[in-house]
């Protein structure tokens, strides 16, 4: 097959696929107005005034009012909550991805009676909402463990539910793995514990990224449960945005600033690991 012969298909894919993209890039900029809209106003809404706000509330800020952001910062509320979710969603993150990953593998690359009816089971846990089991687990945690207003009451709960996607996600990582390497090392004289931290952990790096990504803004933005488990000191950033808003009611520039500094964090790491998210997802569909 010739040069000219091979790139002829790829030239004809190229055009056919050239005339769909007006369309794609409408919707995806409709989309994107929709996503980013509420964000951008809420970041420039904090450096105007209300006074700004009642006289145009879609105009941009003349003059820059930068004592929002400075009240917020200076807010020890703002860092004591921000302390309490980052601590939540990194404990969070470290449980669903280490018994993500010890699940998965054993699903993935052992063969055993039930083993399919297993992975069932947590596949069905991703149609079961969190919302439905709140009561239940407020009894568990509050009376039953005694672990409400702690920073693990929430974070053994979360990660609980957000097992069911990562091992979803990570199964087909590890399936995708060639068996000769594990035949190859245990002939080395490699042991399971070997071959499992020393291949399957590092073959499996942007799935763990992926689903570590996935539970920390979950975490980070998780509302309800905190709401009922957590109180005074212990709160975290989304409920600290709700007791602002209340207590501040009048002062919406204000709440704008609190609104975009909680949110940056989270929006940073997620951004950061955008990449390594794309890829994750895209070899766990191939696997």
């Amino acid at each position: 097959m010739t040069a000219a012969t091979a790139a002829a298909p790829a030239a004809t894919r190229r055009r056919r696929l050239g005339t769909t993209n007006p369309v794609v890039y409408f919707i995806a900029l409709v989309v994107a107005a929709f996503s980013l809209g509420p964000v951008l106003y809420s970041i420039l809404g904090g450096f105007r005034s209300n006074a700004q706000l009642a006289e145009s509330p879609a105009g941009m800020p003349d003059p820059w009012v930068w004592s929002n952001y400075a009240g917020v910062l200076t807010n020890p509320n703002f860092w004591r909550y921000g302390l309490n979710s980052m601590i939540i969603a990194l404990l969070t993150t470290a449980v669903v991805v280490v018994f993500g990953l010890m699940a998965a593998y054993p699903l993935s690359r052992y063969q055993f009676p039930g083993r399919e009816k297993i992975y069932m089971i947590f596949v069905l846990g991703l149609l079961f909402p969190a919302t439905v089991a709140v009561i239940p687990l407020f009894i568990i945690i509050s009376k039953d463990l005694g672990m409400s207003n702690t920073w693990w009451g929430v974070a053994l709960p979360q990660a609980a539910f957000a097992l069911p996607t990562t091992i979803v996600i990570l199964r087909p990582f590890l399936q995708a793995i060639p068996g000769e390497l594990e035949e190859a090392a245990m002939i080395d004289g490699a042991s399971r514990m070997s071959v499992f931290t020393r291949i399957m952990v590092p073959l499996s790096a942007p799935g763990l990224i992926t689903v570590g990504v996935l539970a920390f803004v979950g975490s980070w933005n998780a509302y309800l449960l905190p709401l009922l488990l957590l109180q005074g000191d212990m709160r975290t950033l989304p409920l600290g945005v709700a007791d602002f808003s209340t207590e501040h009611s009048s002062d919406t520039a204000g709440v704008f600033a609190f609104t975009t500094l909680s949110m940056i964090p989270a929006m940073v790491f997620f951004l950061t690991m955008q990449r390594r998210i794309v890829g994750g997802l895209q070899g766990a569909v191939k696997g």
